[in-house]
């Protein structure tokens, strides 16, 4: 390995590489310099780093640190140990012990890395700009105006999370920012949190609040109450947890999903430490991003980009709710429909366990002349164009809470079967009875089949009604199902049959 420092060219040779962990957050490598001096190398978070060194500048990085991150830069730490040739051959072999045990083989591994990753001597630091992804910001506002809560859990330090939480639009210029960082103990965590409950109880009603918590004091937060804890995120507009472990991601997740709302969570990442918030959450997305895809394999759905979460949700996500609630409710409007008739009918015939429908007729309602309408409703459907659901993401409101598929809704179209029901039935026992047809002998075939008929015919038109994007198709489908019905009717009932 060639590396090139000023005018120099050094020579590496790569010897064992210890892999990053959530847990050490940090990783090393051991390279033989030229003249065969080994030395390793350790990157990682300043608080994992700085507590394996024994010598270097630590103020000086310190202060270059907290400098960076208030830019906004993602910052590491920089350490190396120069190991003599006999230290060497004895964590090399405890090296390839560890990583050829057939059992616990990880935690033998995290042991030897506890133990090689010492005695450190601190280079410097390194400060990265991540730039925010196109749109970010406008994205991150369009759902919250749709009505959802959006928290921020990152592994970032605490400047650099709240620096970028201000750039993306997050936490907004003009909210009180509630933070609780560097807590020592459940007690103080506690206090902090009553506090801040105080202050959301009596502060003015346009007034909007932030929380900021870093990873170890919500540690203690979640040893402490919880109720109290989730009191206070509930009252807040933002909340961002900095400092945070993968599995404190989860676990946050899984501490909202169980709460008294029950509200539905989305968890979206790109990175391997993403993985198990994404899991946990109800819905799970993952940006294909630099980090890998590792979030991707175990996501739910996978986008490009952030920015299209705002498409993914308040255009697809509102448009297909839609098309789902109605869909539902049409399939027991339209079996209702065509129940109602049969089932009166056997008022009318003493309780014989005579069919009002023959039987091909019976088969044939589900299955062939009310199925593809309401499919081409369920893919094609869009009551509102995609630019209006994108530009007014308040419209996103009148879908939570699934209220298209409330009681409501639901006794709406079952009271609207059972009316279009009783109004066939009689409707045709009418017109049979009071002769409307002539002297004519209709038998029982007659009449069911004028029933049926008409359930054809309010099922498919009840569906149009419905319909705010007509098509080519909806039009073929629609009438072609009832056309299509009328001339089978013809056929089945020729008497050359």
């Amino acid at each position: 390995m060639l590396v090139k420092i000023g005018d120099q060219v050094h020579s590496y040779k790569l010897l064992h590489v210890l892999e990053f962990d959530s847990t050490r957050k940090r990783m090393s490598v051991i390279v033989s310099e030229t003249d065969g001096t080994k030395v390793m190398y350790c990157k990682g978070a300043e608080v994992a780093i700085l507590e394996k060194t024994i010598n270097g500048p630590t103020d000086t990085t310190l202060s270059h640190i907290n400098s960076y991150a208030e830019k906004g830069l993602r910052t590491l730490a920089i350490a190396k140990k120069v190991i003599p040739q006999d230290e060497y051959e004895e964590m090399s072999r405890k090296l390839k012990e560890a990583s050829e045990a057939i059992s616990e083989r990880d935690e033998q591994l995290a042991k030897v890395y506890e133990e090689v990753e010492s005695k450190l001597t601190l280079i410097g630091a390194t400060g990265i700009e991540d730039r925010l992804q196109d749109e970010v910001k406008e994205t991150i506002v369009s759902l919250r105006d749709a009505g959802m809560k959006v928290w921020v859990l990152t592994g970032d330090k605490h400047e650099t999370a709240v620096n970028i939480s201000h750039s993306c639009g997050h936490v907004q210029a003009g909210m009180d920012v509630l933070e609780i960082v560097r807590k020592d103990s459940v007690h103080d965590v506690q206090q902090s949190l009553h506090s801040f409950k105080e202050r959301l109880s009596i502060g003015h009603q346009d007034k909007k609040f932030a929380l900021v918590i870093d990873g170890s004091s919500l540690r203690h937060a979640m040893d402490g109450d919880r109720e109290l804890f989730i009191s206070v995120c509930q009252g807040c507009v933002a909340v961002l947890c900095c400092r945070m472990s993968p599995l404190q991601k989860a676990q946050v997740v899984n501490l909202i999903k169980h709460s008294s709302e029950k509200p539905i969570t989305l968890a979206i990442g790109d990175g391997a430490n993403d993985c198990s918030m994404i899991q946990e959450a109800h819905v799970g997305i993952g940006v294909m991003g630099k980090e890998g895809r590792q979030a991707v394999r175990t996501s739910d759905y996978a986008i490009a980009r952030f920015k299209y979460l705002r498409r993914v949700l308040l255009v697809h996500g509102h448009l297909y709710y839609i098309r789902l609630a109605t869909v539902v409710q049409y399939f027991f409007y339209k079996n209702v429909v065509f129940t109602i008739p049969q089932y009166l009918y056997a008022f009318f015939n003493a309780y014989s366990q005579q069919t009002l429908y023959q039987s091909v007729f019976l088969t044939t309602f589900n299955i062939c002349w009310t199925s593809l309408p309401i499919l081409l409703y369920g893919i094609f459907e869009q009551h509102l164009r995609p630019d209006t659901l994108k530009a007014q993401p308040v419209l996103y409101r009148d879908v939570s809470r699934n209220k298209r598929l409330s009681w409501q809704d639901f006794s709406f179209w079952m009271l609207s079967a059972v009316w279009h029901g009783l109004v066939i039935y009689f409707g045709s026992l009418l017109f049979f009875d009071e002769g409307i047809l002539g002297d004519k002998a209709f038998g029982n075939w007659s009449f069911g089949q004028f029933a049926y008929t008409i359930v054809v015919i309010v099922c498919n038109l009840k569906l149009g009604l419905f319909s705010f994007y007509w098509t080519i198709l909806s039009h073929i489908v629609i009438w072609g199902s009832i056309i299509a019905y009328i001339l089978f009717a013809i056929i089945a009932s020729c008497d050359s049959w």
